[in-house]
Formats: structure tokens, C-alpha cells, sequence
């Protein structure tokens, strides 16, 4: 389950990982920000995070990953500042936000000034063709990801199926789409939860 509740400095992961700083923490978001590319950067984090750094564990990653993508603003951004509240607090929110956010800022300044000198080369384009097929892949393989630690029940896949077919192609507005499923999904998970302690408590 989502535990918004930010951990203790003090206490130890529970991965037994040394519990980064916040500068430590500004300065992975920088690297991960100055080095990944558009729907690449949630799967980047993922593996730095998780499976390099292990200072969170994969379900709370992707309960992570399904809050910052349930509200408004970029979602990688978003996931930042989740993952920065829960390693040090708002301090480290500060410092994810910071990172993943300022850095790439002027990076892309100094981009966007060669790149309206380097459009004219084919190459160019070519280099830009390679960086979408290799984001395309890191986002297919966080979507695949986060599909495999779905409940193994009908309705989470039927609605994960649903909200695919409704944007990817009906085209129907995504605010809509996710608030309508979204709430229908949230309001039966919490009606089984419910009915799940009920009978426990038998």
C-alpha cells in the first residue's frame, strides 16, 4: 500500500543501503536528468533506485510511480519529488525537484542553440531518430513492469486494458480517462479492502 509518510533520517533503509543525503540526492536527479531521454527517465530511475542503489523497494517505486502519474504536472517530476519526501523528508522533495528539473534546464538552453545550428546535417537527425526508438524501449519496459506487479485479478487488468484502448486509440481526453477509471478503480479496491478486514475480523 502507498505510505506517504516521509522515513526517519535516522532509521536505516531496509535494504540495509546507507541512507543518502540531500546533496547525495540532488546530485543522482542531476545525472539521471542530464542523462535519460523522455518517457525513459521513470525506467532510469527505476534501476537506480531499486535495483543499483536499493533505497527503495520495487513496489513502493511503482506505488510511487502510479501517484505521480495519477496527478497533474510531468510525471517524472512528480515522481522526484515523491521519492525525494520519502529517503529525507522535504528536503530531499526539495532536492529531487531540484535536480531532475534544473540541470536538464540549462542543458536543453545550450541544445536547443547548437541544435538550430547542427539541423541542417542529416546525421542530426539520425542521432535524435536513435535517442526516441531507445526512449520508446525504457518506457515499454517500465509499462511491462509495472503490469506484472498488478494484482493477479481480473478487474486491475481489465481496467489497465481499458484505459489503453481509451487513449491509445479512441483518443479520449486523458484528464477524463484517468479520473473515470481511476476513481471506479480506486472505489472497488477500497470496497474489497473493506469486505477483506470485515472478514478477518470474523
Amino acid at each position: 500500500m502507498l505510505d506517504p509518510k516521509p522515513a526517519d533520517p535516522s532509521e536505516p533503509l531496509t535494504s540495509g543501503a546507507p541512507r543518502p543525503g540531500v546533496s547525495k540526492l540532488f546530485l543522482v536527479f542531476s545525472q539521471i536528468g542530464l542523462t535519460s531521454f523522455g518517457g525513459g527517465l521513470s525506467g532510469r530511475m527505476m534501476r537506480e533506485f531499486v535495483d543499483e542503489r536499493h533505497w527503495i523497494d520495487e513496489d513502493e517505486f511503482l506505488n510511487g510511480l502510479a501517484l505521480s502519474q495519477a496527478l497533474p504536472g510531468v510525471n517524472v517530476k512528480n515522481l522526484a519529488i515523491w521519492i525525494g519526501y520519502r529517503l529525507c523528508g522535504w528536503r530531499g522533495a526539495v532536492a529531487g525537484f531540484a535536480g531532475i528539473i534544473i540541470p536538464p534546464a540549462f542543458l536543453i538552453i545550450v541544445l536547443g542553440v547548437l541544435f538550430s545550428t547542427l539541423a541542417r546535417f542529416s546525421l542530426t537527425h539520425v542521432a535524435l531518430a536513435g535517442a526516441a526508438a531507445a526512449a520508446i524501449g525504457l518506457s515499454i519496459s517500465m509499462a511491462l513492469t509495472a503490469v506484472r506487479r498488478l494484482p493477479h485479478r481480473i478487474f486491475p487488468f481489465l481496467v489497465a486494458a481499458l484505459t489503453f484502448v481509451a487513449v491509445g486509440f479512441l483518443h479520449w481526453p486523458l484528464v477524463w480517462t484517468v479520473l473515470a477509471a481511476g476513481s471506479v478503480s480506486v472505489a472497488l479496491e477500497y470496497r474489497r479492502a473493506g469486505a477483506a478486514s470485515s472478514a478477518a475480523e470474523r
